[in-house]
């Protein structure tokens, strides 16, 4: 793995890396004292409040798509612009909120008790 960045602690942090580089940069950090500075400054700009475009657009997660067109998409409903939209933002984006929507989507509903 290459060096661990700034934007690698950030996306630690929202737990939206995949799993592999997660393990590895958790690694790290309990290997590296100069690692845990870093990463405590990291938070301590996060906890400041970080207003660039790019920030605001993360933290509100304003490319993500709707629980309610995730369903659409495993159904196969929809624009296909969109259903593109999705697969891209889901397989090349490779995001960990919407992919834990799809997720849980799939899991089949749990019967009711009686």
């Amino acid at each position: 793995m290459s060096a661990i960045t700034r934007q690698m602690l950030r996306d630690y942090m929202h737990d939206a890396l995949p799993d592999a580089e997660l393990a590895a940069v958790e690694k790290a950090l309990r290997e590296s004292a100069e690692l845990r500075t870093l990463y405590k400054e990291v938070i301590e700009h996060e906890d400041r409040g970080e207003h660039t475009v790019g920030a605001i657009w993360r933290r509100e997660r304003i490319s993500c798509v709707s629980r309610e067109q995730l369903g659409g998409y495993l159904l196969g409903a929809g624009d296909p612009e969109m259903l593109d939209y999705i697969t891209f933002h889901l397989t090349t984006v490779g995001c960990p909120y919407c992919q834990a929507n799809l997720d849980d989507l799939r899991k089949p509903a749990k019967s009711a008790k009686k």
